[in-house]
């Protein structure tokens, strides 16, 4: 089994990187594992204050979780995925089962940054985009998928997102043993990852 971590900025194109990887391992059987279905569930907490939280720092993760489940999975073991909502910023009583596959993809904006976790992986890979793309990306996800308004985006992106990613994110790039610029949209890049880890693979 192989574990590939892919980190980067929010709305650098790390989803798409990952559509494509298991589009191109077409021989390949893949799990992907979400970051963000691994934030702390805070339902003890009134909505209003929970709606505060930071999501871009470490802190807001249950990293031991995601952990664990990485090594059963190594072991064969099926898994059940944690399903967060960012409309309520609490855990779902439900889970999404994973099944163990020889290909395992661990996605999020600060999988990098955790030492414990980097140990299980066998490939790194960060997804650079330039800010301005990111927040247009952000802007538009976070209005259709997350009820937000424009203003309330544009305050969280200062307050909270641009300020984590100069401290917590941009920083992980240095672990990275592959960087992808221009997100998804960087073919070549991603057909050099691919490869990689077909070679590795097989």
């Amino acid at each position: 089994m192989i574990v590939i971590g892919i980190a980067g900025g929010t709305g650098s194109g790390k989803s798409t990187v990952v559509r494509r990887i298991i589009e191109n391992l077409s021989d390949a059987q893949v799990s992907v594992l979400a970051q963000d279905s691994y934030y702390k569930d805070n339902g003890d907490m009134k909505l209003e204050d929970r709606q505060k939280i930071n999501f871009d720092h470490p802190d807001a993760i249950e990293w031991d979780l995601l952990i664990d489940h990485i090594e059963q999975l190594r072991r064969g073991e099926e898994v059940g995925q944690p399903i967060y909502s960012y409309l309520s910023c609490t855990r779902s009583d439900e889970t999404i089962p994973v099944q163990p596959h020889n290909v395992v993809i661990v996605e999020g904006i600060l999988c990098l940054g955790v030492e414990k976790l980097r140990d299980v992986m066998d490939i790194k890979v960060f997804v650079d985009c330039e800010s301005d793309v990111r927040l247009s990306r952000v802007i538009l996800r976070d209005i259709v998928e997350r009820g937000r308004s424009v203003e309330q985006v544009l305050v969280r992106y200062e307050d909270t997102v641009r300020p984590s990613h100069i401290q917590f994110i941009e920083p992980t790039k240095r672990y990275a043993d592959i960087i992808v610029p221009s997100g998804g949209q960087n073919h070549v890049a991603i057909d050099i990852l691919t490869q990689f880890i077909q070679k590795n693979l097989y």
